[in-house]
């Protein structure tokens, strides 16, 4: 062999030893990559929805007497199981027939700052603990919307945008959570003309097609409060159940007759007794439910 013969035969066993080296690094650096583990987070986010499903956080929910799961607050629990079941009952039972509606729930009172708010929450949660029913809460109180304070997720897109046709598509504004069969529909950005909105035509189209277009749900509407806000009647118009919120020792009877004499007399109408004081230990009683359809 001639020495160019013997240079070049040299250089190529060269070139196949740095090529091995090269491949062996690329393994290893490979192979030292952290493990990137895909969370329940992690798979809702990046899923074809382009929607980010609303995150709860249940420890937080918990220390403020939110129900979450069948461990939650078992006082309270069966203080909302009391409830939902005459709900239910009339949405899809014998009672459906003889309402419109009947699985269209606004949750209201007479007044501000009786604890609609904590009721529509629960009762929302409470029947999403059911194995067979989807529920879906919607913020209609769109002048003083808390329904993403509460559960504490950044304002979105929600029944404003929807009633303003900037969104066409209701199932546009319908967040999932991490309860697989609890849904929302945000208030929205705050307008100038956010209660008129509530009495529109764009709002009774929705609430058919709400009520219509998923028959086996329940649909709840955390509405503004009755006395003071002329479209909250309007809304009841749409609905086939209606729950007054009273707060004990504070809200008024007259009032209360007042706020119930504005709803549709077809509607069948609740009361849940709000902030009762049954012990020095428990001093969050949700419970006295009556029904009927007139509270005189």
């Amino acid at each position: 062999m001639s020495t160019i013969e013997k240079a070049l035969a040299k250089q190529k066993a060269q070139e196949k030893i740095t090529e091995k080296n090269k491949l062996t690094e690329h393994a290893k650096a490979r192979d030292e990559q952290p493990v990137q583990h895909t969370t329940q987070k992690d798979s809702i986010e990046k899923s074809s929805n382009p929607k980010q499903a609303i995150m709860l956080n249940k420890e937080s929910l918990e220390a403020r007497g939110f129900l979450y799961d069948a461990t939650s607050r078992r006082i309270t629990q069966e203080e909302f199981r009391s409830i939902k079941r005459k709900l239910i009952n009339n949405a899809f039972g014998a009672g459906a027939k003889s309402l419109h509606h009947s699985n269209l729930i606004m949750i209201t009172s007479s007044n501000p700052n009786e604890g609609k708010t904590f009721v529509s929450i629960n009762l929302a949660l409470s029947i999403a603990l059911e194995q067979d029913k989807t529920v879906l809460l919607v913020d209609a109180d769109v002048l003083r919307p808390s329904i993403n304070r509460e559960l504490e997720f950044d304002a979105r897109n929600g029944l404003v945008e929807y009633l303003l046709s900037e969104v066409s598509d209701v199932s546009d504004i319908i967040y999932s959570t991490t309860i697989s069969n609890f849904k929302i529909i945000p208030a929205g950005k705050p307008h100038e003309l956010t209660n008129e909105l509530l009495a529109s035509d764009r709002m009774a189209a929705l609430a058919s097609e709400l009520a219509e277009r998923y028959p086996d749900r329940i649909v709840i509407f955390d509405c503004p409060p009755i006395l003071g806000v002329t479209e909250t009647p309007v809304l009841a118009n749409l609905m086939g159940q209606a729950i007054v919120v009273v707060e004990e020792s504070k809200t008024k009877i007259d009032d209360v007759k007042r706020a119930t004499n504005q709803l549709n007399e077809n509607l069948a109408i609740g009361l849940v007794m709000n902030k009762t004081l049954k012990s020095t230990k428990d001093t969050y009683g949700y419970y006295g439910y009556g029904y009927g359809k007139k509270i005189r």
